[in-house]
């Protein structure tokens, strides 16, 4: 009986730590709960944020550099969103924030357009420069109804 109860043991200890690697991996991959989180944050007012939900990807030149750490209304009519920058991106001064779509029905993402200023963001700071979603159903309402005055 000892010899089963041994392997019984080793086969615990192993699926416990298994268990575990899978959870750390889950936290670290998802940054869930602070575990992943690194960098440092900016703010951007948008008009109107598009359906950028936290957890958003931030990309630069088709990477992705950041995710969006928060998206909260403001003043009852603008989006202010946190972003979070990855270390060791440095983000200029005239830097330029847009919300963009992923393909033709993808998902909604923040894309950042460097500017030509030498001197970088800092953590806490804004880019004032935006550009909210384009909404195709306003477009497509707009032709409708401009034909019929």
């Amino acid at each position: 009986m000892q010899p089963y109860r041994r392997i019984e043991m080793t086969v615990g200890v192993f699926v416990f730590l298994g268990l575990v690697a899978i959870a750390w991996l889950a936290l670290k991959v998802g940054q869930v709960g602070g575990i992943g989180e690194s960098g440092y944050t900016l703010t951007a007012n948008f008009n109107d944020a598009g359906g950028v939900r936290k957890g958003s990807d931030i990309m630069m030149a088709g990477v992705t550099v950041g995710r969006v750490d928060d998206v909260k209304l403001t003043n009852n009519d603008h989006a202010t969103m946190i972003l979070r920058i990855h270390e060791g991106v440095a983000i200029s001064e005239d830097a330029f924030a847009s919300v963009r779509t992923k393909g033709i029905i993808g998902d909604r993402y923040v894309r950042i357009t460097q500017g030509m200023e030498e001197a970088h963001l800092v953590a806490g700071s804004e880019i004032e420069e935006t550009e909210s979603a384009i909404n195709i159903e306003d477009l497509i309402s707009k032709y409708i109804f401009s034909g019929k005055e």
